[in-house]
C-alpha cells in the first residue's frame, strides 16, 4: 500500500483541549481511548509530573485529531487545559477515504495488537491488492510438497466408565490426594504406597483390597487415568517427572515484557547462607520424581541438589567437585537420597566413591550420609516390602541380601513430610547454626537495602522515560 502524505505545518501552537475532536475513524481503527486503562492513567501521571504534554498533537484545520487521542485524554486527566498541536493543511470533511488513510499513517510506529491491525486492513485495505495476494496464496499452497502421511484415527473408542465397584478404591485416592496436596503433582508410585497403608477394596464387589503386588498397580494407574479422563480427579495432581516440559518464557511485545521486567526488578536475590560454614553441601536424589521434596528443603538452606535416573554419568559428579573446589572449604559432604534396593545400595556408594577415586580427593575431604532409605528406617516404621531383589550383577543382589534381606523398598513408602524431615534434620546435622542464622539475619538486612535501592531505580526509570 503507498503512503499518503500530508503537509504539517512547522509552528507549535497551544490549543484548548475543548476545542479538539477526537476522529470517530480512530475509534473504529484502534479502540476507544478510556479514562481508566492502565497506559492512559500512567501517561497522565508522567504528564502530571512534567507539567506539560512533550509531543504535540496533529490536527486538521478544522479541528479534528490526527494523532494525539491518548495524548489528549491522558491532558485531561492531569488537568491541563492546553496542549501542544501541530496542524495538517486537510480538513476531514473534504475526504473521508484519504483520511482514514492518515489517521493509519500517523499511528504506524504505535504497538498494535492483532484486532487493531485487523481492523486497519480492512478500513483502508486496497481491494485489488487483497484479492491478488489470495489467488498467490492459493497457487503457492497449490504447489507445496505434502509432507508425510496424515493419521487414521479411526472410530471413536471412550474409555470404561468407573464403575460403583471402584469406588472405595477412588475414594482412597481422593483422600491421598487431599492430604498431600502441597507436593503436587504426585507420581503414580507416591498414591501407590499411600494405599496401602489404607488398603482400600480394588473391587468391591469381589472383595479384593489393594496390595503390594503389580495387579493391584496396575489397577491404580488405569483408574487414574480414567479418573482424570472423567474430570473426577484434575490432571495437575500426577505428574511424570520423567517427560520434562519446557516452555519458552515469551511475551506478546515488548511493552509486556518491559513491564514484567520492571515488576521483578531487583526481586529474585537470595543470600549464599552456606558463605560461612566449613563444608561445602550438596544432595543427590535418585530419581526425579524427588523433585517436589528436595527442592523446597534445598531453597530454605540454600544448599544445591542434583537429581538422577538411576546411576549418575560422571558429568554431574564433575559439576559437582568443581563447585566444591571453588567454594574453598575444607569438606565435601553429599546427602544422599535412593531407595533400599540394589540399584539404590550401589548409586550410594559409587557416587561417594568416584567423587573421591576418580577425581583424587583424600579421605578426610569428603563424606557421605545416606539419609534415606535406611535399613532401621524401614524397621522402625515397619514400611512395607517390594518385590524380591534383582540386579543384573550376581554379585550386587548377594551383597544386598546379605545385609538388607530378599526384598526391596522404595523412598515413596515414606510420606513427603517423613522425607523432607529427614533431609532437614541431616543438614542441620552438618551445619554450624550459629554462622546459619547470622546469614539469616543478614538476609533480612539485604532485603531492606534492595527494597530502597529498587525504589530508587523506578524512579529513576520512569524520569528518564519522561524524556523520550
Amino acid at each position: 500500500m503507498t503512503s499518503v502524505r500530508i503537509k504539517v505545518g512547522e509552528k507549535i501552537q497551544e490549543m484548548p483541549i475543548d476545542m479538539l475532536r477526537p476522529s470517530p475513524e480512530n475509534e473504529l481503527i484502534y479502540r476507544p481511548v478510556l479514562k481508566d486503562d492502565e497506559d492512559i492513567r500512567a501517561l497522565s501521571e508522567s504528564i502530571l509530573r512534567v507539567g506539560r504534554v512533550c509531543e504535540p498533537l496533529i490536527i486538521s484545520m478544522d479541528g479534528w485529531i490526527l494523532s494525539g487521542h491518548r495524548r489528549r485524554i491522558a491532558a485531561q486527566l492531569a488537568g491541563l487545559e492546553t496542549v501542544p498541536c501541530l496542524v495538517a493543511a486537510i480538513r476531514r470533511e473534504d475526504d473521508l477515504d484519504r483520511w482514514s488513510r492518515l489517521i493509519r499513517e500517523c499511528n504506524e510506529q504505535r504497538h498494535k495488537n492483532y484486532a487493531v491491525l485487523l481492523r486497519e486492513q480492512v478500513l483502508t485495505s486496497d481491494p485489488e491488492e487483497v484479492y491478488q495476494a489470495l489467488i498467490e496464496h492459493r497457487r503457492a499452497k497449490a504447489a507445496k510438497p505434502d509432507f508425510g502421511d496424515v493419521i487414521d484415527l479411526g472410530p471413536v473408542k471412550k474409555r470404561k466408565v468407573i464403575s460403583p465397584a471402584k469406588k472405595p478404591m477412588l475414594d482412597a485416592i481422593q483422600q491421598i490426594l487431599r492430604e498431600l496436596k502441597p507436593f503436587w503433582p504426585l507420581s503414580d508410585r507416591r498414591i501407590h504406597y499411600n494405599l496401602l497403608n489404607l488398603r482400600p477394596l480394588r473391587h468391591a464387589s469381589k472383595r479384593r483390597f489393594y496390595r503390594n503386588d503389580p495387579e493391584s498397580y496396575k489397577d491404580l494407574t488405569d483408574l487414574l487415568t480414567r479418573a482424570r479422563v472423567a474430570g473426577v480427579i484434575p490432571f495437575e495432581a500426577i505428574g511424570d517427572e520423567t517427560r520434562p516440559f519446557v516452555q519458552w518464557d515469551a511475551h506478546p511485545d515488548p511493552r509486556s515484557f518491559i513491564r514484567h521486567e520492571i515488576d521483578q526488578l531487583l526481586k529474585g536475590y537470595t543470600r549464599d547462607l552456606q558463605q560461612s560454614q566449613p563444608n561445602w553441601i550438596e544432595i543427590v536424589g535418585e530419581k526425579m520424581t524427588l523433585k517436589s521434596i528436595i527442592e523446597p528443603i534445598s531453597m530454605r538452606y540454600c544448599v544445591p541438589y542434583t537429581l538422577g535416573r538411576g546411576f549418575s554419568s560422571l558429568a554431574p559428579r564433575h559439576d559437582m567437585l568443581h563447585r566444591f573446589r571453588r567454594s574453598g572449604r575444607e569438606k565435601l559432604v553429599i546427602l544422599i537420597m535412593s531407595d533400599l534396593d540394589p540399584a539404590g545400595m550401589t548409586i550410594a556408594e559409587s557416587f561417594a566413591r568416584s567423587m573421591r577415586d576418580d577425581f583424587q580427593l583424600h579421605d578426610d575431604q569428603i563424606r557421605a550420609r545416606k539419609v534415606a532409605l535406611t535399613h532401621d528406617q524401614v524397621r522402625e516404621r515397619q514400611i512395607p516390602h517390594g518385590e524380591k531383589a534383582t540386579a543384573k550383577r550376581a554379585a550386587t543382589r548377594k551383597e544386598f541380601i546379605r545385609r538388607y534381606g530378599q526384598f526391596v523398598y522404595e523412598l515413596e513408602a515414606l510420606s513427603p513430610d517423613e522425607l523432607q524431615a529427614l533431609l532437614q534434620r541431616a543438614i542441620d546435622d552438618e551445619l554450624d547454626v550459629e554462622m546459619f542464622n547470622k546469614e539469616i539475619d543478614a538476609e533480612k538486612r539485604d532485603a531492606t537495602f534492595l527494597d530502597v535501592v529498587r525504589r530508587k531505580l523506578l524512579l529513576s526509570i520512569q524520569e528518564q522515560s519522561n524524556e523520550l
